[in-house]
């Protein structure tokens, strides 16, 4: 070894690549676990060194409480809580997967299986959009229909909006009303329902007449017929079958109301066939 200028220099010498630790008496040996770094986030039990942070008992828990102004307190109780949103949000706590599985269960109506499924969590979520669509469809189906018919025949077209209006009314007040009616009998018979349940279920059961209002666009009167003849009852058989075993506990008269329910259904087809999937030059 030399010195020099205030440094200190190494000569080429042989040296040691590793020196072998000194044991002792006090020596403190620590075991690290394996580490598995695929597995994102880590359990407790993996990582370099196994451990469970706790918080020690007077630590600060201000940001583990809810704000002032962010809680439940400030909703209001009562009937006023009737008039907040956050009274309706139950009934739209729903996903993609089970909007999915309910219109599939609606296309097959014979199962009768789609109350009991929906029994605990019926949701509004469904029917409203699918009521939306079809007034949208309905109504541009409509306009391209007469727009049609009327090229043909060399004629002025003029669009009309109260298809818009018309389709509102018809689609909103028969998913709103006939099911509140409903409510109200079943609940005279001694065998109610419930009012969120029955609209889930006609709600999803107008799905079926969404594709059938697309086919309505082929100009021939014979299937068009058939198009709402068979969508008409699929619609009704949904919505009969799946009602038939609750309202059996109304007593004899179970047989009327689920006819009743099934006729309704198909007079709601009727009127779109008259007048959503014929119109003519004449109709505007």
């Amino acid at each position: 070894m030399m010195s020099g200028g205030g440094y200190t220099s190494i000569d080429n010498q042989k040296v040691p690549r590793s020196v072998p630790a000194v044991s002792g008496p006090d020596q403190v040996t620590v075991k690290f676990a394996e580490s598995n770094l695929q597995t994102f986030p880590p359990s407790e039990a993996q990582g370099k060194i196994s451990a469970v942070f706790r918080p020690p008992s007077d630590a600060d828990d201000t940001f583990s409480k809810p704000a002032r102004g962010s809680s439940d307190e400030s909703q209001p109780a009562g009937w006023m809580h009737k008039f907040t949103v956050g009274a309706y949000k139950p009934y739209f706590d729903v996903d993609t997967s089970d909007v999915l599985e309910r219109i599939r269960d609606s296309l097959f109506p014979f199962k009768g299986s789609f109350t009991e499924k929906t029994a605990e969590n019926p949701d509004l979520y469904g029917p409203f959009w699918i009521c939306t669509t079809l007034i949208f469809v309905a109504a541009a189906i409509g306009t391209f229909v007469t727009y049609l018919a009327h090229k043909l025949e060399n004629k002025e077209w003029n669009y009309d909006i109260n298809l818009v209006t018309w389709s509102a009314g018809l689609f909103y007040g028969y998913v709103t009303f006939v099911p509140l009616g409903l409510y109200i009998i079943l609940k005279y018979f001694s065998a109610p329902s419930g009012l969120v349940q029955l609209w889930c279920l006609y709600g999803y059961s107008l799905f079926i007449f969404i594709p059938a209002l697309c086919l309505s666009i082929v100009p021939v009167e014979i299937f068009r017929w058939v198009i709402v003849g068979v969508a008409g009852f699929m619609s009704a058989t949904f919505v009969a079958l799946n009602l038939r075993t609750h309202i059996k506990s109304a007593g004899e008269r179970w047989f009327f109301i689920v006819a009743g329910i099934f006729l309704l259904q198909l007079a709601l087809a009727v009127i779109l066939k008259l007048y959503v999937f014929t119109l003519t030059v004449g109709a505007v």
